[in-house]
């Protein structure tokens, strides 16, 4: 959703519905935070269309700030953060829990830095090769270690998860990377969301075919023959 306003403003309109969508398959308090990616998604992509329409004039300087910064903050800030925490919520194996608190306390402290560099250290986007560039002046020797950790925290953790298929979005989200990382490095931070937007869907179908068997539980546990007298 990075290659131009059209598609950006699009996309986050179709990922919001899908996004809207997922919340609704929500069944135990501990999958909302899940279940709102795709929400979280579409609102991010809706930002940097505005990004993209007030970059070629600076009529709109004070716009294209809040915008920069909201799509920035989520994907640096939230992000890290929302991945390990939306997983340990809905994990149930005591072990595994154990390690996605550890994964959750990683994705924190890079809330935590990414914030101060925001905070700290001017942010200036431009078009450049129809893509956004994001051009900050972040310590240079922590943003190889940064991006290490920023990887670790948001896809070890569906890997480590009992859930059904999460494996798959961990897939999904590594290939999703990976390609993102080999071919547009310089534009990592638009981009990647742009493939990780394609994760909404499976994240849809991960709730939904949840629901599908907790509806099937709770008709079979209201059966006649299972009901107590």
């Amino acid at each position: 959703m990075c290659f131009s306003p059209e598609a950006s403003f699009a996309g986050g309109i179709i990922i919001s519905a899908i996004g809207v969508a997922t919340v609704r398959k929500v069944h135990n308090p501990s999958q909302i935070v899940f279940a709102s990616i795709p929400l979280f998604f579409g609102i991010q992509q809706i930002a940097e269309g505005f990004v993209w329409i007030t970059l070629p004039g600076s009529d709109y300087i004070d716009l294209q700030k809040v915008s920069t910064y909201l799509f920035l903050i989520m994907a640096q800030v939230i992000w890290p953060l929302m991945i390990p925490v939306s997983i340990m919520l809905m994990e149930v194996n005591i072990n595994k829990k154990r390690v996605l608190r550890i994964l959750s306390v990683i994705g924190l402290s890079l809330s935590i830095y990414y914030s101060y560099c925001l905070l700290t250290y001017i942010v200036i986007p431009e078009i450049s090769g129809h893509h956004i560039l994001y051009k900050n002046g972040f310590p240079h020797s922590l943003s190889n270690p940064a991006f290490a950790f920023y990887l670790i925290a948001t896809i070890t953790p569906l890997f480590i998860s009992g859930i059904k298929r999460t494996w798959l979005l961990g897939i999904l989200m590594t290939l999703s990377c990976l390609i993102t990382a080999i071919f547009f490095r310089q534009y990592l931070t638009s981009v990647w969301c742009f493939f990780a937007a394609l994760i909404s869907g499976v994240i849809f179908w991960i709730l939904s075919d949840s629901h599908k068997n907790f509806t099937l539980h709770r008709i079979k546990l209201l059966k006649p023959e299972n009901l107590k007298t």
